[in-house]
């Protein structure tokens, strides 16, 4: 077994363990070390006192409270330590305790304490050195440089578990912003959910009212023709029923069975069926015309420039009392233009309804925008700009 592999541990568990009870077993340590002179003294020591064990307690004692007070501590062991180096009952050979109250402040105090107490104890250690008889320059250079060391330790201890907290608060600021970033998608994917959902069915029922309204009259009229109305309702039901589907399954993580990706969803290249599929359920003329050289978009750019048209053109056919549409796309290097106007009187409300904020939010969704009202020869207009692949990775 590794040293290191019972130490870290032991290290954790003082960490975790009371400090009265830890800082406790230190202070017993410093008075054993302390009094290992008295026990072995060397020949020509001055001689154990009462006094003199007193004073080396008083070095040891007020350790236990160097945690919560290290200032106070380390004052109460330097005055003790003196007393004990102008008394000689005896004086202190290392100072055990002082090194300790210097780590600790080191460790827990402010800079003006912590070097008004570097300085007294080198100045202390110092004229205490050059007071004692028969002092050799090795005696300065210990003594000066374990008060240095000890001093060391606990600035690179300070700077150690400032490092610690600070990773440990990034670590907790990153968790926070990972779990506010996963709810903000969250949000985000629920609300395209919803938006297609919407358009979707709105779309779907819209059509399928209008062929049943109709469905009546040509039944009495037109039996062949009332056969392709319903055919058409039927129709349209399943196109929506296949695009929930895949709304659906990606909600359920569900792949399709006959393939690896999913069937992906409309884009700009649907919109002639789309057209199409308008223009026969709900008897409106539907025209599409393109101008310039179509570009490529980013994927959610695709539906969401479709599921503008389904919904425009839905908005056309249960409020508008059209007879016609013409939808624009007008292609530029940076940029994607649609609209859809109409020669209808517009839905209730122009500037407001689900549907028209479902088409702003999807347009300010890609980097784009979009407005609606009166169009330039009466009717109503509803028009979006979409950037295209290459200008919105330039816009992040």
């Amino acid at each position: 077994m590794s040293a290191r592999s019972w130490i870290e541990p032991a290290v954790a568990r003082l960490r975790t363990a009371n400090p009265y009870a830890v800082d406790g077993a230190l202070a017993a340590l410093v008075l054993f070390a302390a009094s290992l002179q008295w026990i072995f003294p060397d020949e020509g020591d001055d001689r154990l006192t009462w006094q003199g064990f007193l004073l080396g307690t008083a070095t040891a004692v007020p350790l236990v409270w160097r945690r919560r007070a290290p200032f106070a501590t380390a004052w109460a062991v330097s005055v003790a330590t003196v007393a004990m180096a102008v008394y000689h009952a005896p004086p202190p050979t290392v100072i055990y305790g002082g090194l300790v109250v210097l780590y600790t402040v080191a460790t827990l105090c402010p800079p003006v304490e912590r070097r008004l107490m570097l300085l007294g104890w080198l100045f202390g250690v110092f004229f205490t050195v050059f007071l004692k008889e028969h002092a050799q320059p090795f005696e300065y250079a210990f003594h000066l440089l374990s008060v240095v060391c000890a001093y060391a330790l606990g600035m690179l201890a300070r700077v150690q578990r400032a490092y610690t907290a600070a990773l440990e608060d990034r670590a907790r600021r990153l968790e926070r912003e990972r779990a506010a970033d996963t709810e903000r998608a969250r949000a985000q994917e629920r609300s395209r959910i919803a938006r297609d959902m919407h358009d979707i069915l709105a779309h779907a029922v819209s059509l399928m009212v209008v062929q049943a309204e109709a469905g009546p009259v040509v039944v009495r009229t037109d039996p062949a023709r009332a056969e392709a109305v319903f055919d058409t309702i039927a129709a349209t039901g399943r196109d929506a029923m296949t695009q929930l589907r895949r709304i659906l399954g990606v909600l359920k993580e569900e792949q399709p069975v006959t393939g690896g990706e999913r069937v992906p969803q409309p884009g700009v290249a649907a919109l002639p069926a789309l057209a199409h599929q308008v223009a026969e359920s709900a008897g409106l003329r539907v025209e599409l015309r393109t101008d310039g050289e179509p570009r490529p978009l980013h994927r959610d750019t695709e539906v969401a420039a479709y599921r503008v048209v389904q919904e425009a053109l839905t908005n056309t056919v249960k409020h508008a009392y059209a007879s016609s549409a013409v939808i624009e796309l007008d292609w530029t290097e940076r940029a994607l233009t649609l609209s859809v106007t109409d020669d209808g009187r517009g839905p209730a409300g122009a500037s407001g309804g689900h549907g028209l904020i479902g088409i702003r939010e999807r347009a300010a969704a890609c980097g784009g925008d979009a407005e609606a009202g009166r169009g330039p020869d009466g009717g109503f207009r509803v028009v979006v700009r979409l950037p295209v692949a290459g200008d919105r990775a330039a816009l992040g």
